[in-house]
């Protein structure tokens, strides 16, 4: 095992003396503690349970209570349900029904909320897209979720507008225009809430997965109401008068489960932030007088990057949500920002476990009851190495391998809209025969205690800006250019930077020369700014042999630093440069536009 980016000696064996003040520091919320336990029991699927019901039950115990709050302005969990309800009325008798899907397209508002709970209160399907998403890949991505009926803001329809009629749902309302169009409607909640049975699937999350175009992930209302209570209930412990902000995007289960779940389970009121802002975070959180916020790694890099100002201790932040903090920032952004609690936590939109730092304790991902086992992998395919036997091999505590979670009737495994896909993610006989294992894909360190610490990503898929960017996405783009005859596409680390930037290695058809501005446009054009590569290197040819993959793994070896004679860019604006070192600074600094 090599020893990966984010640092495994830095995450700590969790002792037992850790544990026992950990669960010490619970006796202040054991009444919270003890009311989330019961919700916790598993459900049969049939189960007549839901996100709308549960919403619903919030709603009669705090009708008057901010729930959501938006740039000055508060909406109410009362005024929030008739607004959902009229929303579910109005997409019934447009013919939307049990099972059916409904595309939401917007950047962050209350609507986006609002427009989830209408959806998944009569059995629809709320079908998250990633507003970055273009041309092929935003064609891909619809074709996925064969939707009925598109939501969307206006200055968003660019992005319809740019993949042909025809894949484009049959019905289109803006958010803008859906005011008026639901005027008519009943603010009653609907009698369909009541028959939603709990395993059915309620929301789809694209995520890169590990090879391909995005993934559509499905996840049950059972999922988001066991997220509710494991993750909001026992691990981040809102009280009602607790206000939650978020600026990250709803596409994302970071916002659209980790903290509107959490917020719902107490009572408690989500303020939403438009985009995140480096320079205006704390801002933000004095003005919506936040007691919580939720991030993701990259966001707390950015945030300790700003200069020192008095509004970094003037707010009233106890606690903080997320996953990615890494272990040698931990500290400096704890001390610097006076936050008491990091709420860590690991979990994947489509992964059947989660972990959560309940405990509080330091440089964790957290702890999960959830059967699971970290064993040895293949750094080329991202599967498990099986012994003599044809198990796999489990790590010890200390060990760094991937991350296999136990498939139950418990602990199911929703999977994708493609059932190959699915399989995929399947590791089958892994302990003894029969069993089933979901490979996570991860890379995470055995902490002990049922605690773990996240390292890295493996196979083709690498992380950047918060997002998982496919390789082969990226790598099919800029294969598309006219003067390209082949690329790969990998992730690279950078010095103090979360994630891995991404580099192509490129070779060019014969008697073309790199057209730095054009290849620059064209990739632009076709992926999301966070999956355009910012390194790339002209190579005279790529092998086409079974060792493939072993090609790959040499580049990403030698990265930006070890190219030889070969042509290295960088990208600059709106054009590649040739490669100069102090760009590679430029990331590390953390640089970013407000």
């Amino acid at each position: 095992m090599v020893d990966h980016a984010s640092g495994t000696g830095l995450l700590p064996d969790i002792r037992l003396a850790d544990m026992a003040a950990g669960v010490a520091s619970l006796r202040k919320d054991i009444g919270a503690v003890l009311r989330v336990l019961p919700e916790m029991l598993p459900k049969p699927p049939t189960t007549k349970m839901s996100i709308g019901k549960r919403f619903q039950q919030s709603v009669d115990k705090y009708p008057d209570r901010d729930f959501l709050r938006f740039e000055g302005s508060s909406i109410s969990y009362r005024e929030a349900n008739a607004r959902a309800n009229r929303l579910a009325d109005f997409l019934t008798r447009e013919g939307v029904g049990k099972g059916d899907v409904v595309a939401v397209l917007s950047k962050n508002h209350p609507d986006v909320v609002i427009a989830m709970l209408g959806i998944v209160k009569i059995g629809a399907i709320c079908g998250m897209i990633n507003f970055h998403q273009r041309g092929a890949v935003l064609e891909h991505s619809l074709g996925l979720l064969d939707a009925k009926v598109v939501l969307y803001q206006e200055d968003l329809v660019e992005a319809l507008d740019s993949v042909p009629q025809s894949s484009r749902p049959a019905k289109e309302f803006t958010f803008e225009k859906l005011p008026s169009l639901v005027a008519p409607c009943s603010p009653v909640n609907p009698k369909a809430t009541e028959s939603v049975e709990v395993g059915s699937t309620a929301i789809l999350i694209f995520t890169s997965g590990t090879t391909g175009y995005p993934k559509a992930s499905k996840l049950s209302h059972y999922r988001w109401l066991v997220a509710m209570n494991g993750i909001g209930g026992l691990g981040i412990r809102l009280r009602s008068d607790d206000v939650m902000y978020t600026a990250l995007p709803f596409y994302h289960n970071n916002a659209l489960t980790i903290s509107l779940s959490s917020v719902l389970s107490s009572g408690a009121c989500l303020a939403i932030g438009k985009q995140f802002s480096a320079s205006r975070f704390f801002d933000e959180l004095i003005e919506n007088d936040a007691t919580a916020f939720s991030y993701i790694g990259e966001l707390c890099r950015y945030l300790l990057a700003q200069p020192p100002k008095p509004t970094d201790r003037a707010h009233r932040v106890r606690l903080a949500v997320g996953n990615g903090l890494r272990p040698d920032i931990w500290d400096d952004f704890t001390g610097r920002f006076g936050i008491d609690r990091i709420v860590e936590l690991y979990a994947a939109s489509e992964a059947n476990i989660g972990f959560v730092n309940v405990f509080g304790l330091s440089k964790t991902a957290g702890f999960s009851p959830l059967p699971y086992i970290v064993v040895e992998y293949d750094e080329e395919t991202g599967e498990p190495l099986r012994g003599p036997d044809g198990r796999v091999q489990k790590v010890g505590k200390g060990g760094t391998g991937l991350l296999l979670a136990q498939i139950n009737s418990r602990v199911p495994f929703d999977g994708y809209t493609d059932p190959k896909a699915t399989e995929k993610k399947i590791v089958r006989d892994a302990r003894k025969k029969g069993d089933q294992w979901f490979n996570s894909g991860d890379v995470v360190r055995d902490q002990g205690f049922h605690h773990i610490g996240f390292v890295d990503r493996i196979g083709d898929t690498f992380r950047w800006k918060g997002e998982n960017v496919a390789t082969t996405e990226v790598e099919a783009v800029v294969d598309a250019h006219d003067s390209v005859e082949e690329a790969v596409v990998f992730g690279v680390p950078v010095p103090g930077v979360d994630g891995k930037a991404g580099m192509a290695a490129v070779s060019l058809h014969d008697g073309q020369e790199f057209d730095a501005a054009g290849f620059a446009a064209h990739v632009r054009k076709g992926l999301p700014s966070y999956a355009v590569p910012l390194f790339v290197r002209i190579v005279d040819q790529l092998e086409h042999t079974s060792t493939f993959k072993n090609m790959r793994t040499e580049l990403r070896k030698q990265a930006y630093s070890e190219t030889g004679d070969d042509p290295m860019y960088v990208l600059s604006g709106d054009t590649y440069v040739e490669f100069y070192p102090e760009f590679v600074e430029e990331l590390s600094g953390a640089r970013r536009q407000e």
